[in-house]
């Protein structure tokens, strides 16, 4: 098996002798135990974020900033999910060779965490962007009467919608209604009042969706890759997302400078990076990023240079663990105060 635990190798493995001292640990659970440990610490981003970044800033944080700031990263990664599913299930089709078994989906999974976290920012925009404190509070019906009310209904429909695509015959049929959820995200983080509304949009489309698919579509490639005891067609799964990668990695710089450019203009951003809130976590997440794109072009070098290319599954790894606290740092991102034009 590919990027997996010599232990499981063996179609036939012999049974280990007792030594008395009790049953040994599954190395699944081991993961379990990770992965969980992991969603915990990138929790605490968004829900510990706020009152760090605003400390000496001056800025008052908007009520619920903490809860907000998860719900979106929840968002953020259920559109990463089932996005780089179909993108990476698209690049395994066409690798010469290629084993027919498939890791299993998650996105039904992924569309659950989406329509919870969708569900819960809906019902902080019919309170008029205020924590509800019981139902009396949430204003449905008046969720219609504004825009973002209705960009809101838009994104839990489209997640309800994703999830029953996601377990039909046609999974790929869920491309989408999320399509619609990266629409009304963009539109929403960029309101009409805003100077260049339409461009700040476009930003954000192409921003959020190359960023799902970089994301997401490099955590199916590695789950891939344990399932694959095709070594050739591993390694040229891995260097095809490699090389797509870095066109992502690309649009997502020119991308994100632009934005940032367009809230903190070139003579401000300096003073703005270390005095705003949103500066700080953006400073962040540029560090962070620029931490991933040396671990990318540690994977690269590896599957080009090294005697058995799959040993870019080790620093992959840790790319994926990277993006995930840069997801976090996306959610918090979107909660914080938008900086000041000075």
């Amino acid at each position: 098996m590919l990027c997996e635990d010599p232990q499981v190798t063996s179609a036939n493995p012999s049974p280990a002798p007792s030594d008395g001292s009790g049953p040994r640990s599954r190395p699944g659970v081991g993961r379990a135990v990770a992965v969980l440990v992991l969603v915990g610490l990138a929790a605490l981003i968004p829900l510990l974020g706020p009152s760090a970044a605003l400390r000496g800033t001056g800025e008052a944080a908007a009520p619920g900033t903490a809860g907000i700031a998860l719900l979106r990263t929840m968002m953020f990664a259920a559109l990463c999910v089932p996005l780089g599913e179909l993108f990476a299930n698209r690049l395994a089709r066409s690798v010469p060779g290629a084993p027919p078994a498939m890791p299993r989906s998650w996105a039904p999974h992924a569309a659950a965490a989406g329509f919870v976290a969708a569900l819960g920012l809906a019902s902080v925009v019919s309170t008029g962007n205020l924590v509800p404190h019981s139902p009396a509070d949430l204003d449905v019906g008046g969720l219609y009467a504004s825009r973002d009310g209705k960009l809101a209904l838009l994104e839990v429909n489209a997640f309800a919608v994703a999830g029953l695509c996601a377990l039909s015959r046609r999974p790929a049929t869920q491309v989408w209604p999320l399509t619609a959820v990266v629409v009304a995200e963009a539109l929403r983080a960029h309101p009409t009042t805003e100077h260049g509304p339409l461009l700040g949009s476009g930003l954000t489309l192409v921003h959020l969706t190359c960023a799902s698919l970089w994301t997401g579509g490099l955590l199916y490639v590695l789950r891939t890759l344990r399932g694959w005891g095709a070594r050739e067609a591993g390694a040229a799964l891995l260097g095809l997302y490699a090389r797509l990668a870095a066109v992502l990695l690309g649009a997502i710089t020119a991308t994100g400078v632009w934005s940032s450019l367009r809230r903190m203009p070139s003579d401000t951003v300096l003073q703005q990076l270390t005095e705003t809130a949103y500066g700080r976590a953006l400073l962040a997440k540029v560090i962070l990023v620029a931490a991933v794109a040396v671990l990318a072009l540690w994977a690269r070098i590896r599957l080009r240079r090294a005697p058995d290319p799959l040993t870019a599954c080790s620093p992959a790894r840790a790319e994926v663990v990277a993006l995930g606290v840069v997801v976090a740092l996306s959610g918090l991102l979107t909660a914080l105060p938008v900086p000041i034009r000075w």
